[in-house]
């Protein structure tokens, strides 16, 4: 008995130094420049603690080592470099590409066979399948297709206020602008949800992008312990969640087959994708050859789960980005004014209804919307898993060599890189004049990726971007965005969010302009 308690305490030694002690030294042992890291928690404790958001937390290392090009850390027990040096970007998610084509993902994971279909979950030669398919749903002349949907979610959002002044949180008004983009476009139907804030549709889909502490623990295991995650049976989209959507989506298309119906939205261009009636527009060379051209056959479930992606990606980005371009637009006025003269310039002479081109070519629009996106990307960061061993050569004389082993992550630190006073002059001000088209072509490549970079970058940053714009044109046609008395002028991020969302939220008055169009 006495001899089996003592082989049960060794074993539990060995295995707690392996998985929870040994993890630790990872980087010491491999001779990489590394941040200190802690049992169990890794590197990023105070995010652990939510004593900082992971935004915060990841701008840490990398103003720790403002000279190293890439930098090891650990996330919990799991390794990660980060990479600091554009060029080495570049090349490891473009030109070396093929070593680093997945995503820490969920693609193992059976307890949620949605998520496991899904084109963010999806790796290797399913993710290239699905990419090719879904890809020309997301072209430039598709977007048009879609802009109709989306300029009446914004007609409808803008004429809800009738008073002078209103005071708003804009995180709370701009989401439900985006369940009502993503509503119509994705899944065809029309809702309001300024009008009906308890529509079924809102409340499904702000459940499950609504991320509290067990979401984000359930999120983990499944990265990094999926066989626990199956064994436990976890799943980030709940059964009532799943099916409320599938249900929505099948009786969708099969009244769409039954009859005829032909409405501008992701799901007819999904049912002809699945017919092989779509075809890519892009020129994109790089994706081309990575893709290749060999495609998924799209089932009913693909066309829900690539419709809940849709919900997941977009629906917390754009409100997120929508709300940072608010407070931003409130905190200086010169350039909401600037931006304004614009807008009153092409509704003078459209009369309200702006064309799609028209509306892209608003030069200033455009530069206050990238200048947002610099300084509050709608992801801080972005990860590549190796699946083939990588060596990072030296090129100044201090520096090693650097084996990437298959199964590391790296991460590149999208917030951090713009705003580094190396690449940006005065990287903290707002100021869209950056994107003019006198500066525009100072930018110096690969500093700015608000949607990533390379083929994994993000399939909807068209659809983002165009529902930004249409939403700003027909807001600030017709009210002035002002700060209130509990505007917070330095924002702080929110240690116990995933998102990037600051710790008092976005609070701004709407006051109706004098003489709005």
């Amino acid at each position: 008995m006495i001899l089996l308690v003592v082989l049960g305490v060794l074993i539990s030694c060995i295995w707690a130094y392996y998985k929870i002690i040994k993890p630790v030294k990872y980087w010491q042992e491999r001779d990489v420049i590394h941040a200190k890291a802690w049992p169990i928690v890794g590197s990023l404790k105070d995010v652990t603690l939510k004593k900082k958001h992971v935004a915060d937390a990841i701008n840490e290392i990398y103003n720790q080592f403002p000279n190293e090009r890439c930098v090891g850390y650990m996330d919990f027990t799991k390794p990660f470099l980060m990479i600091r040096d554009l060029e080495l970007i570049k090349r490891i998610t473009v030109k070396d590409f093929d070593h680093f084509q997945d995503h820490l993902a969920f693609d193992t994971i059976i307890s949620d066979p949605l998520l496991a279909k899904s084109l963010l979950s999806l790796n290797g030669e399913s993710w290239k399948r699905m990419r090719a398919t879904i890809s020309p749903v997301f072209t430039s002349s598709k977007m048009r297709f879609l802009y109709t949907l989306m300029e009446e979610c914004a007609e409808n959002f803008t004429n809800y206020f009738k008073e002078k002044e209103v005071k708003v949180e804009m995180k709370e008004l701009f989401s439900k602008f985006a369940n009502d983009v993503i509503a119509s476009t994705a899944f065809g139907i029309q809702i309001d949800s300024l009008k009906d804030p308890n529509n079924e549709f809102f409340k499904m889909g702000s459940s499950f992008t609504n991320f509290e502490l067990w979401s984000i623990l359930k999120i983990f295991i499944m990265q990094l312990a999926p066989g626990l995650a199956n064994l436990l049976r976890l799943r980030v989209f709940s059964e009532e969640i799943t099916n409320f959507f599938r249900s929505l989506v099948r009786d969708n298309i099969e009244k769409r087959h039954t009859e005829g119906i032909i409405r501008p939205d992701l799901i007819h261009l999904l049912m002809q994708a699945q017919k092989g009636q779509l075809k890519s527009e892009t020129d994109e060379e790089i994706e081309h050859s990575v893709l290749g051209n060999a495609k998924i056959e799209l089932t009913d479930d693909h066309f829900v789960s690539q419709a809940l992606t849709f919900f997941l990606a977009g629906f917390d980005t754009v409100s997120t980005a929508a709300s940072f371009m608010a407070q931003e637009l409130a905190l200086n006025p010169q350039v909401q004014k600037q931006l304004q003269l614009e807008i009153d310039s092409v509704w003078e002479k459209y009369n309200g209804k702006v064309p799609y081109e028209t509306l892209q070519s608003m030069k200033y629009l455009d530069q206050v919307v990238c200048e947002t996106l610099r300084l509050w990307p709608p992801a801080s960061q972005t990860d590549r898993l190796c699946v083939k061993s990588y060596v990072i050569e030296p090129v100044n004389p201090k520096e090693k060599v650097v084996f990437v082993e298959k199964g590391t992550s790296v991460l590149v630190p999208i917030m951090s890189i713009q705003r580094d006073p190396n690449y940006w002059e005065n990287p903290d001000k707002f100021d869209p004049e950056r994107f003019s088209d006198e500066n525009r072509t100072k930018i110096i490549p690969g500093a700015y990726l608000p949607f990533g970079a390379g083929p994994r970058n993000c399939i909807g940053s068209r659809f983002a971007l165009l529902e930004i714009k249409i939403l700003f044109f027909h807001l600030l046609s017709k009210f002035i965005l002002v700060p209130g008395d509990n505007t917070e002028i330095t924002l702080k991020l929110d240690p116990t969010k995933l998102s990037m969302t600051p710790e008092h939220g976005f609070q701004l008055s709407l006051k109706r302009r004098l003489l709005s169009p």
